[in-house]
């Protein structure tokens, strides 16, 4: 009987160290890690959400940007990182693709990390130069077909969320490409109004305006469905491309150990901050719709796009 009130007491007093430690955090500054450059989608986004959370968690939130090798360095500080509540990561779904060209990651997102919130996502848009004859995305693939090895397309990089989107949709399409890869969207773009490249699945927010200004023309959107900015685009299921729907999501992760009480209370606060007329219009402006999900089910998302960028990375060919 000593021993099982001993245990009792054990346990009774860990519960009562974590419920503590729930409580008072945060009790100090958070540190947000983006593993991509300043000015980057991945960067604006969760900057944004960022200050209001702050302020609905009383405490600052530092962000710090540590770009590199596809976005795996900063993830890796991050999964190594104490899983005490004040390390964060702010990602997107290149998180999803990194194990497909980085084979020998020092981490598995999977098991290292876990979601504590989805900020929303957003659509990529093909876009092509006005020059160009296609007027519907069917021209496109029937030119494509007829002048096999003629067409190119832009990508931010090898393994980039914007280059697996154009891969997803040459091989529904079941046309050739060739894939050249730029330092920044912004140089893809350049050439993409100049004629010298023929394609680019483009963010929706830097590609509204060109859209709208004449400068490009926009063929297909990424989501399963039309989106609201574009409503005379279609998407991939309705021509009949199957499996080449590519939504890019921008989230923020825990190291896997953190207590799950503080994951929730992050979450908490930060569906608080997402349910803000203002923070959705303003997410709205950069083309991001809130997109309401669990912790659970941030994890199984990883998980099952992994497994399908893996699929589509293999049969590209894709290295690095």
């Amino acid at each position: 009987m000593t021993k099982f009130f001993r245990l009792i007491f054990v346990l009774s007093s860990l519960f009562a160290v974590v419920t503590a430690h729930a409580e008072t955090w945060p009790s100090h500054l958070i540190k947000a890690t983006i593993p991509f450059g300043a000015g980057s989608a991945t960067d604006v986004v969760p900057r944004l959400v960022f200050d209001r959370l702050a302020a609905e968690l009383g405490q600052s939130i530092v962000v710090e940007n540590r770009p590199g090798a596809g976005g795996t360095l900063g993830t890796a500080l991050v999964a190594r990182a104490d899983p005490d509540g004040y390390s964060v990561l702010a990602h997107s779904s290149a998180l999803t693709i990194a194990p497909a060209i980085f084979p020998n990651l020092s981490f598995d997102a999977s098991r290292d990390l876990s979601g504590a919130l989805m900020i929303g996502s957003s659509a990529n848009v093909m876009i092509v130069p006005v020059s160009r004859p296609w007027k519907t995305v069917q021209d496109f693939i029937a030119d494509a077909k007829a002048k096999p090895g003629s067409i190119s397309f832009g990508s931010v990089g090898i393994g980039s969320a914007v280059h697996i989107s154009a891969e997803k949709f040459r091989l529904a399409a079941g046309i050739e490409a060739t894939h050249v890869p730029y330092r920044g969207g912004a140089e893809v773009i350049a050439d993409i109004i100049g004629g010298r490249v023929d394609f680019y699945f483009c963010p929706l927010a830097t590609a509204l305006p060109l859209i709208h200004a004449g400068q490009v023309r926009a063929l297909l959107v990424s989501t399963p469905k039309r989106i609201a900015d574009l409503p005379d685009v279609p998407a991939p299921t309705e021509i009949g491309l199957k499996d080449a729907d590519s939504a890019i999501w921008f989230g923020v992760f825990m190291p896997a150990k953190t207590p799950r009480d503080i994951v929730d209370k992050f979450h908490a606060a930060g569906v608080k901050v997402l349910s803000e007329p203002a923070m959705q219009e303003s997410l709205k402006q950069l083309g991001v719709e809130a997109v309401p999900m669990t912790p659970a089910e941030i994890d199984d998302l990883v998980k099952r796009e992994t497994a399908v960028n893996m699929a589509v990375i293999k049969a590209a060919g894709i290295k690095q």
